[in-house]
């Protein structure tokens, strides 16, 4: 003998808030990154043409009234063909490597002296490192430009007490780019490790001298593998922006030697060939996804773990 029916389930409040709360962000995701994605993966496929837009229609509608689809994959073979775009990727990802690896080297012990220090003085530690982005990241790179010049600060400082005999030649240089990249982004590594090392037990580290371990010893078995996550954050932090960085190098950089991102501006708006700078930042999109992918998927073994 079947029972009575059930009853339709209404909605709980809960339910909807939750997807209220997930939809509001999905659907900005949707609009300002999903919907020019489509565009831009739309104009790579296009001929380049002199018109306005200067791109060919990548749908066009025979006589019949059929779409015909007109892709085009000469843009993607182009960039692996000329030298000019593999240089410029070649050297923006030995750039970006470069500086991500400085920013660890000066970052992590910064973030640890910063969660080691006294409670009192934390505040005062992450304001100086916070400090600079109240100044327009413009000034700051104009700024370096100032202090590097053969008349700048630097070069007077280093011919007044005799360390060198005449001025160095340091802006339009390699060296001018890394340094601004790692001043600019040296935050952006030093907050994430900060807020891993923070939450360390100081009684692991206790634990470990009463056992025997130095200081090194400590830090090597215990310190590092537990401050992973915040390293694999702080790294993809700076090299993610750092790849496709377009002020420093154009401001501080050498003419000879571009980055993918003054590569990607100059084929838009001076060459006017859209389509290529379409394919062109599609292929850095994609090079890019791979280090996010490896670090969800070492955050999916680190949660069951």
């Amino acid at each position: 003998m079947s029972g009575p029916p059930a009853a339709p389930r209404t909605p709980s409040p809960i339910n909807a808030a939750r997807a209220l709360v997930a939809g509001v962000p999905l659907a900005w995701l949707s609009v300002f990154f999903l919907v020019p994605f489509v565009i831009v993966l739309k104009i790579s496929f296009s001929e380049a043409r002199l018109a306005m837009p200067p791109y060919a229609p990548l749908i066009q509608w025979a006589h019949a009234h059929a779409p015909v689809l007109h892709a085009h994959w000469a843009n993607y073979a182009l960039l692996f063909s000329d030298p000019l775009y593999r240089d410029s990727l070649l050297y923006s990802l030995r750039v970006a490597g470069g500086s991500t690896l400085c920013c660890l080297l000066l970052g992590y012990p910064m973030a640890l002296a910063i969660a080691r220090a006294a409670p009192e003085y934390r505040h005062l530690l992450l304001m100086a490192i916070i400090l600079p982005f109240w100044t327009s990241f413009l000034l700051r790179v104009y700024a370096w430009i100032g202090l590097l010049q053969d008349d700048g600060l630097i070069n007077q400082v280093l011919l007044a007490l005799h360390v060198i005999r005449r001025p160095l030649t340091m802006v339009n240089t390699t060296f001018a780019v890394y340094l601004g990249i790692i001043y600019s982004y040296l935050p952006f590594m030093v907050l994430p490790l900060y807020a891993n090392l923070e939450k360390h037990d100081a009684s692991l580290l206790e634990a470990a001298a009463d056992l025997g371990a130095r200081p090194w010893q400590a830090f090597r078995r215990i310190t590092l593998p537990l401050s992973m996550p915040g390293v694999i954050a702080g790294v993809l932090l700076v090299f993610i922006p750092a790849v496709g960085e377009f002020v420093i190098p154009s401001l501080l950089g050498p003419a000879s030697q571009l980055m993918i991102g003054r590569v990607i501006s100059s084929e838009f708006f001076e060459n006017r060939d859209w389509p290529v700078a379409s394919a062109l930042a599609l292929l850095l999109l994609a090079l890019l996804l791979a280090p996010i992918l490896l670090l969800q998927r070492y955050r999916g073994r680190e949660l069951p773990a």
